[in-house]
């Protein structure tokens, strides 16, 4: 099976990804998607739908290159026009193997994948910095007493 494909798989079971058009939707509404694949001959109106749930749950989406049953095939169903990567760490490897494969089609993603990356291992860093201060009993500095 091809590299792209075992990540998705390993997200499946990781609890990262969402499968199919209500479970799709769902997540980004909920404005937990990362990432939309599509399978590369889905219909028309799959794409449309896609679309849209990207732009209400303000996140990325990639016709990938491969089938339905392919894709189906890597989450364990006959076949799957479209998944939603709920996990930044999983979106973004993805979308490297994507613009590995391809870059002038997948670049653009994968370096948008990359920045949000950084920017949420940034927010963790500090979520943890300041979970320790509290631990701690410590306080900020800078602030009024």
């Amino acid at each position: 099976m091809d590299n792209i494909l075992h990540m998705v798989g390993l997200a499946l079971r990781a609890g990262r990804l969402e499968v199919g058009e209500e479970p799709v939707g769902a997540a980004c509404r909920a404005r937990d998607c990362r990432l939309i694949l599509v399978a590369r001959d889905a219909a028309d109106n799959s794409f449309r739908r896609v679309r849209h749930f990207a732009d209400a749950g303000q996140c990325l989406w990639v016709s990938v290159p491969y089938t339905k049953e392919e894709l189906g095939q890597a989450v364990g169903r006959t076949a799957c026009a479209m998944a939603a990567v709920t996990d930044i760490g999983f979106a973004e490897a993805i979308g490297q193997k994507l613009a590995a494969l391809d870059p002038e089609k997948y670049a653009i993603t994968a370096e948008k994948l990359h920045v949000k990356a950084e920017r949420a291992a940034q927010r963790r860093k500090k979520q943890q910095a300041h979970e320790r201060n509290v631990r701690r009993g410590g306080k900020k500095h800078g602030g009024k007493s």
